[in-house]
């Protein structure tokens, strides 16, 4: 599904959306639909997570950054989200990030998550892949698994109104 979203509003907008229905949503293992972003340094990657973390109970707790120095950022939300910010894993062994990545009863979301060979990736997941446009920002939702294929059907009525035919 490809999306467009005009400015920083929409896309605080798009994250709490997807944080509500992802909180609700249980993979095989009991745990939420992981979340992985990739785009562009300023493509709105973070700027979703603060708007997914808003949406859900704790909130007012959590003072959303990107996590780049520490490689995780944990946010006392219900469910607890662990924002992985990936970008200065490319080409390490990513052993160390994998056990998290799995943690039962956790929102992950994953930023950068490119540079995670894609076998390391979640098997159940939602996947943003932001691309660059003149304004605004342009995402593709992909999904994959058992329960984020049917996530993103059922969210897609309310997806629509980021919908725009992008090849004008």
């Amino acid at each position: 599904m490809q999306l467009f979203l005009i400015d920083a509003e929409q896309t605080l907008e798009l994250g709490a959306v997807l944080g509500r229905a992802l909180a609700k949503t249980r993979c095989d293992g009991g745990s939420p639909v992981p979340l992985l972003l990739s785009g562009t340094l300023g493509a709105g990657k973070t700027t979703l997570v603060r708007g997914l973390v808003s949406a859900l109970p704790g909130a007012q707790e959590a003072e959303v950054s990107s996590p780049s120095f520490n490689i995780v950022n944990l946010y006392p939300t219900r469910p607890q989200v662990a924002h992985f910010d990936l970008y200065r894993v490319a080409g390490a062994a990513p052993d160390e990030f994998l056990d998290a990545l799995d943690a039962k009863d956790v929102l992950v979301v994953a930023e950068w998550v490119e540079n995670l060979p894609p076998s390391d990736w979640p098997q159940d997941a939602l996947h943003l892949v932001w691309s660059p446009v003149p304004s605004g920002r342009a995402l593709e939702i992909r999904a994959w698994g058992k329960a984020a294929a049917p996530l993103l059907a059922a969210l897609a009525p309310t997806l629509t109104q980021w919908q725009k035919d992008l090849s004008r």
